[in-house]
């Protein structure tokens, strides 16, 4: 895991860590499937790690008898993920992944920014995604998406005439990251995610995302008033120069005071400093 830059493999790596489960790399070369999960060999032996449908249903990996009444209980809080040595399951390791406090408050306010729907996708099962989605307030969700199905999703919308924003910091993530109007990656994302990006931001906060919304809508409504500035005094300084009412050089003299003074101006903080602590 300590070779793919993906949230659930860093908090793999970060446990062993904890846990002082220093080891030399026994391993041969390591796949990554997309979506899906890692192989790579141990000596002789075929290891492969990754999600429930990867294991069982593409590899057709088999559980001991033994275990299976402890495989049955494993508890559906966590996100889980298999590794299998030479097509039998030999562990499970189960991930929490914490609900940022600050999601359900972006959530609701990104809404009031003006966002008309709001979906989460994602790779895991049906039962951890539903009752995330229920908890944040999102429009819609769809669970155990690969990566095409992420960036269909955003044509399609697109092809509806809806702008689109897409989020996210893997690899799974890129090829929607790509296909979007604009897309935000994630500071420790996958590098890939922030090379297509066209925006990226911190990981620390997602209220980051507030202030880019704002950003952005002061900026076009700071291009919208110089631009009908600027229209409205070079109009008028035509007129002005046509009718005989001023001279040329008078007339040059303005347009270029006019230009100087609405350039300061536009150099002004887009945002107030309670609009940022906001």
């Amino acid at each position: 895991e300590e070779h793919f830059p993906h949230s659930m493999a860093k908090a793999v790596v970060r446990a062993a860590q904890q846990q002082h489960l220093e080891h030399e790399e026994m391993h041969s070369k390591v796949d990554y499937i997309v979506a899906h999960g890692i192989t790579s060999y141990i000596g002789d032996k075929r290891v492969i790690i990754g999600s429930h449908h990867f294991v069982f249903e593409d590899e057709g990996c088999k559980i001991r008898e033994e275990y299976q009444e402890r495989f049955e209980r494993l508890p559906t809080e966590f996100s889980h993920l298999y590794l299998a040595m030479d097509g039998e399951l030999a562990a499970v390791i189960l991930i929490e992944d914490p609900l940022r406090e600050e999601a359900i408050e972006v959530i609701a306010q990104l809404k009031t920014e003006g966002f008309r729907k709001i979906v989460m996708m994602t790779g895991d099962s049906e039962r951890t995604a539903s009752a995330i989605a229920a908890r944040v307030g999102v429009d819609e969700y769809y669970s155990e998406v690969l990566p095409e199905d992420k960036a269909n999703f955003v044509l399609k919308e697109r092809e509806r005439g809806s702008g689109v924003v897409m989020i996210g910091d893997g690899i799974n993530d890129s090829p929607a990251l790509s296909a979007a109007d604009v897309g935000i990656a994630i500071s420790d994302g996958a590098e890939i995610a922030r090379e297509i990006a066209d925006i990226t931001i911190g990981a620390d906060n997602l209220r980051e995302l507030l202030t880019l919304r704002r950003l952005s809508t002061a900026m076009m409504r700071r291009i919208d008033r110089n631009y009908k500035s600027i229209l409205a005094i070079n109009g008028t300084l035509i007129a002005l120069g046509v009718g005989g009412m001023i001279q040329p050089t008078t007339s040059a003299l303005l347009h270029n005071a006019s230009t100087l003074a609405i350039s300061l101006k536009s150099m002004e903080n887009l945002l107030h400093k309670d609009a940022k602590e906001s």
